[in-house]
Formats: C-alpha cells, sequence, structure tokens
C-alpha cells in the first residue's frame, strides 16, 4: 500500500476533530476492557444487601438486581464484545477475501456459481438466519463468533471480487500473465497489495456491525449465557428494571452505542483517506 494513502488518513484524522475523540474513545474503552482485571470488585459477585443501588463513589454506574458491580460488569463485558466484533471481523474478512478474489480473478462458471451462491443467501434476512443458528448451536463465545463471521463475510467478498476484477486488468498485472506467472503468485504479488486498503476500509466498518450483532443475540438471550457479561446481556438483564432502575440500561447501552458510533467515524475516515474515489460516494 503506498505511503501517500496513510499521509492522507493522517491528514484525514488531523483536521477532523470527531475523528480524534473517536480515536480516543475507542483507545480508552480498549484499555478499559483489557485491564479489567484491575478492579477490586468481582463482576459476578451476588450481593442482595446492594440490589438495585444508584450510582455512587461505591459504584460508579450502579448495582444491578443481584447486587453486582455494574461498572466492572461493564469492563467485563466489554472485553468479550469487543472480541467478538474483533475475531468476528478476522474470520470474516480472511472468507470474504479469498472468496472475493477467487470469484473475481478466474471468473466465468465459477464466478457465476460463487455469486448466484452469495445472491441467494443474502436474500435471507440477516436476523433470521442468526436467530436459526443460535437456536441449533450451544450458545458461547466460539460459537458467536462463528455464527457472526458466515454473515459478514459476504459483503466483503463481493467489494473485494469487484476491486479484483478491475486489478486484474491492469497492465502490470497483464504482464506478469503474459511473462508465466502463476495465478497464485500474481494474486499475492500483485492483486493481494491493491486490494489492501479496500480490506481495511471494510474490516474497520465490519467489526461496528459484529458488536450490533453480538448485543443483540445476547439482548434476545441467544448470546453468552449467565453469570459472563456482555452489553447486550446487561441490557437483556436490565428489561424488568427501566423505569426503577434505568442506569441498569442506560450505561451498556451507551457503550454499545458509542463504540459503533466511534469504529464508524473511523472507517468514514479510513474511507476517504484510502479510497478517496469511495468516500465521495
Amino acid at each position: 500500500m503506498k505511503r501517500s494513502k496513510w499521509i492522507n488518513v493522517a491528514r484525514e484524522l488531523k483536521g477532523n476533530k470527531l475523528g480524534i475523540a473517536a480515536v480516543i474513545l475507542l483507545f480508552i474503552i480498549a484499555l478499559a476492557a483489557i485491564f479489567a482485571f484491575l478492579s477490586s470488585k468481582d463482576p459476578n459477585q451476588i450481593n442482595a444487601l446492594e440490589r438495585l443501588k444508584p450510582p455512587s463513589k461505591a459504584h460508579w454506574f450502579g448495582t444491578d438486581d443481584y447486587g453486582r458491580d455494574t461498572f466492572t460488569r461493564a469492563l467485563y463485558g466489554g472485553r468479550v464484545s469487543l472480541s467478538v466484533g474483533f475475531l468476528s471481523m478476522i474470520f470474516a474478512t480472511v472468507i470474504g477475501v479469498t472468496v472475493g478474489i477467487i470469484s473475481g480473478y478466474f471468473g466465468g462458471w465459477l464466478d457465476s456459481l460463487l455469486m448466484r451462491l452469495l445472491d441467494i443467501v443474502m436474500s435471507i434476512p440477516s436476523f433470521l438466519i442468526l436467530l436459526l443458528l443460535s437456536v441449533y448451536l450451544k450458545p458461547s463465545v466460539g460459537n458467536i463468533i462463528v455464527i457472526i463471521s458466515l454473515l459478514m463475510w459476504m459483503s466483503i467478498a463481493r467489494v473485494v471480487r469487484a476491486e479484483t476484477m478491475a486489478l486484474k486488468e491492469r497492465e502490470y498485472v497483464l504482464y506478469a500473465k503474459a511473462s508465466g506467472q502463476s495465478a497464485f503468485g500474481i494474486i499475492w504479488k500483485h492483486i493481494l497489495p491493491g486490494l489492501l486498503s479496500v480490506i481495511i476500509v471494510s474490516a474497520t466498518n465490519n467489526i461496528a456491525s459484529a458488536i450490533m450483532m453480538e448485543s443483540s443475540l445476547s439482548f434476545l438471550g441467544f448470546g453468552v449465557q449467565a453469570p459472563d457479561a456482555t452489553w447486550g446481556s446487561m441490557l437483556n438483564g436490565a428489561q424488568g428494571y427501566v423505569v426503577n432502575a434505568p442506569y441498569m440500561a442506560l450505561f451498556p447501552g451507551l457503550l454499545i452505542f458509542v463504540t459503533v458510533l466511534c469504529f464508524n467515524i473511523l472507517g468514514d475516515i479510513l474511507r476517504i483517506g484510502l479510497e478517496p474515489k469511495l468516500g465521495k460516494r
């Protein structure tokens, strides 16, 4: 990837106060999740005497219906939610890039077959597929990552396919073909480097999508099971206390909103900096 593109990203970020704020917030949220173990409170410790306490110095985000510290649970929940987001993005990107390159580079019947299969799967509402898979797979972090990855790779595959079809017609790629280089060698040396900016932009946006999917599943009770916390499961547990203890839903909901928003803002900045043509759309 050309160094000038990263210079464009830095320039775009420097002139975007909202983007700078998004990066700082994501950094803080990530650090808080990573170092959640430094909290003096146990996220799963039940204390009947501390039930539904409002935010205070002792409990920054208050306590839930089991007397557990909501702030500590939010820290540990963030670790799970962010991990699911990043790992789902990685697996989905690997699958999507592989399928997209194969389809776009080789074309022909293989391209038609892969794209028709893609059209069929994408015609089914994603959330319906999420629910169906969640019913038949045991709720766990690993299964949630698999489910989300299987849904997200398709959008990446389409973008990569389109870009690959354009790249394979470039002069340097045609020259490589004429000189007898293998298909794998051409893809590795010439196609893949040209796709990096598109992949990075798509991957960043998909982290936000994965976090939203995980939160939705956990909110509906199909995600990570109790007593482990995620932001979505914390929202699920707060359903019956929206009036009496609104902070139970406020803080995890706010964390989901801010995190997803920040990743989307960062994705827009990367799109404008790395892919100016896409950024203008």
